[in-house]
């Protein structure tokens, strides 16, 4: 039987799909208090529970602006992120909550003539394998977590961004595919790395070895996304084009004319 392709990947065959813009500043700029981190303050992920009204207005304000693509507040929900908050038994349900205020905005938003999509937010959090900070299983089963808790709150996809190390990219796409296997469900899953002025990852690895490290598990779109910015990572781009996957950038952040370029 042959494999129904997702209307996401369909859609970035045939056109331009815009994603949003960065959500960390958004939130700060919120007017969220301290008593909304719940003593939590600076976990962003939090606020999944405890406003979920100020995560559900900055979803809003890019569908406003005409994004194609919303991202979930779960770029902190890992073991790195939430391990500073002693709140690592979290980080399913924390990501769940983020999909579904996501899915419920985007859902609002669609119509006919212009489907609007959730990219499922894993970011790199703050233990590098290769250094030693983590062992790998620890954090390909947290990954798998992450991912498990996107995927019940209905993403459209998952985007493994920001990724430093080789390691923890190996970690959080392996974590991805056995929560997708694990759901039934089918997935598209990218992948986006950073590239420093240096011309490679924060640890040296170069987009060639990226490329050459992560297509073969299973990647559906790789791209390049934050630390130089839109020039410098212009000038990595052409090598994505030896990609057997298709590519996905996002010089520096994602933007959009709701609030202009910004960092996530």
């Amino acid at each position: 039987m042959k494999e129904t392709v997702p209307p996401l990947l369909q859609a970035m065959a045939g056109r331009v799909v815009v994603a949003d813009g960065a959500m960390g500043t958004m939130l700060q700029a919120s007017g969220a208090s301290a008593d909304d981190f719940g003593g939590h303050e600076g976990c962003n992920e939090i606020l999944n529970q405890t406003r979920p009204d100020v995560v559900r207005a900055i979803h809003d304000s890019y569908l406003a602006a005409g994004t194609d693509c919303v991202t979930t507040n779960s770029f902190g929900a890992n073991l790195g992120n939430l391990g500073e908050y002693g709140l690592t038994g979290m980080i399913g349900e924390l990501s769940e909550a983020s999909a579904r205020i996501a899915r419920e905005a985007a859902d609002a938003w669609t119509t006919a003539d212009h489907p609007r999509w959730v990219l499922g937010s894993m970011g790199p959090g703050t233990k590098l394998p290769t250094l030693g900070h983590v062992a790998f299983a620890a954090l390909r089963d947290t990954y798998q977590q992450n991912a498990a808790g996107l995927i019940r709150g209905g993403v459209d996809a998952l985007v493994v961004e920001t990724c430093q190390d080789l390691l923890q990219a190996k970690a959080a796409v392996i974590g991805a595919r056995r929560a997708i296997a694990a759901a039934g469900v089918s997935l598209p899953l990218i992948v986006q790395v950073t590239i420093e002025t240096t011309g490679a990852m924060l640890l040296g690895s170069e987009i060639g070895a990226a490329l050459t490290a992560l297509e073969p598990l299973g990647v559906d779109a790789m791209g390049l996304n934050c630390a130089t910015g839109p020039a410098s990572t212009c000038a990595t781009w052409p090598v994505t084009r030896r990609s057997r996957c298709p590519a996905c950038p996002t010089p520096a952040c994602r933007c959009s004319a709701a609030t202009g370029p910004a960092t996530r």
